[in-house]
């Protein structure tokens, strides 16, 4: 057993008494709302960064990540998925040379619904966008779109997994996560990977869509929030000094020290203690990463902070840009609360609502990061769980639809001004170069220099992997730019 030294053992208190008297503030209620937050159960674990970084398996061509996530299932076929078929057949039962779909709800005997905004050719390329995202269309020659994505379950819980974490099953590593273990940090005050929920509510599914599974907790997605308290009870107490608090952290982790060295070194205390440090760190670099106060007003109408409908998606597009500056490796920005984009009933309102809200802020984030020198090496990923029927639901709604939909890449390494695979004629399936979920997480992989049949993790006996066992996942190279060959 390790020694413990005499001014410890004489404490009448217990250790764990001690850490939730200890007057530092910014441990314990920050780390009890951590716990409270995560769904397994791990808590400060959540902050710890790697020690020293591992290096990609070949050059990369992107650095970073910023995943604008549309939860809810945005409607392919109303605007990145232009179906004159659909048009056509508008008002008439899905032909029989369809063959039979599953559907959620049952709607396969509904009625076609036509595109409910016009299609027009954008650019140089000819990219044709929906008329609903006028301000993303100015950027279709920087839009790669996939049009032939496809996964296998019709409910958004299983969906959202599946499109995070590569399983329609919960427990899984986040693509995020694989990231951080796979790259490491660049800067050893924030986290690697860090989400920026909607404040609506929660995604289906839950905060499992960016958990760390079976990696190590120092993995996990980090949840900030703009404004004051980023990460809330992070701040220490107005009565309690710097040097302080430097001494009861000093303390705590000696205590923690020596608790681990009796128990053989466990890596989940071992994030812990290193989670402490980060913590500490984290008080000053979070509240100055999401003080825009530095921003100039031009920045913040960009973004649209100065409009209703636009300045809380555009607040935290401006947040990941300030993010992905300082060093953080992975952000996810997630549009739509636990309904989000689910238009069953009405895709006319709700997709006029949702790209209203979110149109203006990508594209200012697109421009931000190309005039900042940041668009070479960073990727940019627009797309939720999965897209929407061409059958109507109550008339002018859709159901979900995993079989064949739409997501778009920019930045770097991807082409420009392009569509790849396709859909049906409707719509209803992916047709024509299918890109399942597997596969656009080797591609997301592979441009961040991590080959995706090598990053793997043992767990169980089993070395496994964010694209899963099967070893016929592709990396869709016809996409990159200039691709690298691993």
């Amino acid at each position: 057993m390790a020694h413990q030294p005499a001014t410890v053992a004489a404490m009448p208190a217990s250790r764990r008494s001690f850490l939730s008297q200890a007057g530092g503030g910014f441990g314990m209620v920050a780390f009890a709302s951590l716990l409270a937050d995560n769904p397994v159960g791990q808590a400060a674990e959540n902050f710890a960064a790697s020690d020293k970084n591992p290096a990609p398996h070949f050059s990369p061509r992107v650095k970073r990540v910023i995943w604008l996530f549309m939860h809810g299932g945005p409607s392919h076929v109303d605007l990145f998925d232009p179906k004159p078929d659909l048009i056509r057949l508008a008002g008439k039962p899905l032909p029989e040379s369809f063959g039979a779909v599953m559907t959620r709800r049952k709607v396969a005997e509904n009625p076609l619904l036509k595109p409910l905004m016009p299609f027009l050719p954008r650019g140089e390329s000819g990219l044709e966008v929906s008329e609903f995202l006028p301000e993303i269309a100015r950027h279709a020659d920087d839009l790669c779109v996939i049009r032939s994505m496809h996964g296998d379950s019709v409910n958004h819980p299983q969906s959202v997994y599946q499109m995070n974490t590569g399983s329609i099953l919960m427990g899984r590593p986040s693509v995020g996560s694989w990231v951080s273990y796979g790259l490491g940090t660049e800067n050893q005050d924030l986290p690697a990977f860090v989400v920026l929920p909607d404040p609506g509510g929660g995604v289906k599914g839950g905060p499992p869509a960016w958990g760390c599974g079976y990696l190590p907790t120092n993995y996990q997605g980090v949840t900030m929030r703009p404004g004051a308290q980023p990460i809330l009870h992070l701040r220490p107490q107005s009565q309690i000094s710097p040097r302080q608090q430097r001494s009861t952290l000093d303390l705590i982790q000696q205590l923690n020290r020596d608790h681990l060295e009796a128990r053989d070194h466990d890596d989940e205390l071992s994030a812990r203690l290193r989670a402490y440090e980060l913590a500490y760190r984290m008080q000053s670099a979070a509240p100055a990463l999401v003080d825009l106060s530095g921003e100039t007003a031009e920045t913040q109408s960009l973004y649209g902070l100065d409009q209703k409908e636009t300045q809380d998606f555009g607040r935290r597009c401006l947040l990941a840009r300030r993010m992905i500056e300082r060093g953080v490796r992975f952000v996810q920005v997630y549009s739509g609360d636990t309904n989000g984009w689910d238009a069953h009933n009405d895709v006319m309102k709700n997709h006029t609502q949702m790209c209203r809200a979110t149109d203006k802020p990508v594209a200012a984030l697109l421009a931000d990061l190309k005039r900042r020198g940041l668009w070479d090496d960073t990727l940019i990923i627009w797309g939720g769980e999965f897209g929407r029927m061409p059958m109507s639901e109550q008339g002018t709604g859709r159901d979900h639809n995993p079989w064949g939909y739409s997501l778009w890449l920019a930045g770097g390494g991807v082409k420009g001004g392009m569509s790849y695979g396709a859909t049906d004629a409707v719509g209803l399936r992916a047709a024509e170069n299918p890109v399942h979920i597997r596969n656009f997480h080797a591609t997301l992989l592979h441009l961040l220099g991590l080959n995706p049949q090598s990053l793997s993790y043992l767990h169980n006996g089993l070395n496994e992997r964010l694209i899963g066992p099967t070893d016929d996942v592709k990396v869709v190279h016809e996409i990159l730019n200039n691709p690298v060959v691993s």
